[in-house]
């Protein structure tokens, strides 16, 4: 992949033992999306998706009365916020990404 401000990407011959390597768009490297446009938009809907995700899979904790709002509190930020805001530290917030 060759990371890019252009509109198209330039394009890059690697080559492995006379193979040529296909190159990508885009692709996971340790559970972080990354693009050869060098944004950040697909990641950060990534994690919002997994967060939405991880919710409803613990909404019944998340939203028993019977359960202190302090427990719950923590129940959130232990489980939920961590797939947030994993990698969150070299995302680059645009003002189109901060409005939605």
């Amino acid at each position: 992949m060759v990371i890019s401000r252009q509109q198209e990407s330039p394009e890059c011959d690697i080559f492995i033992n006379k193979v040529k390597l296909k190159q990508t768009e885009k692709f996971k490297y340790l559970g972080t999306i990354i693009s050869n446009d060098g944004k950040t938009n697909r990641e950060i809907s990534s994690r919002t998706a997994q967060a939405k995700i991880n919710f409803q899979k613990m909404k019944t904790i998340l939203t028993n009365k019977h359960i202190s709002i302090e427990t719950r509190k923590r129940a959130l930020q232990c489980y939920i916020e961590p797939v947030l805001m994993y990698g969150c530290e070299a995302w680059t917030i645009s003002k189109q990404i901060q409005i939605n």
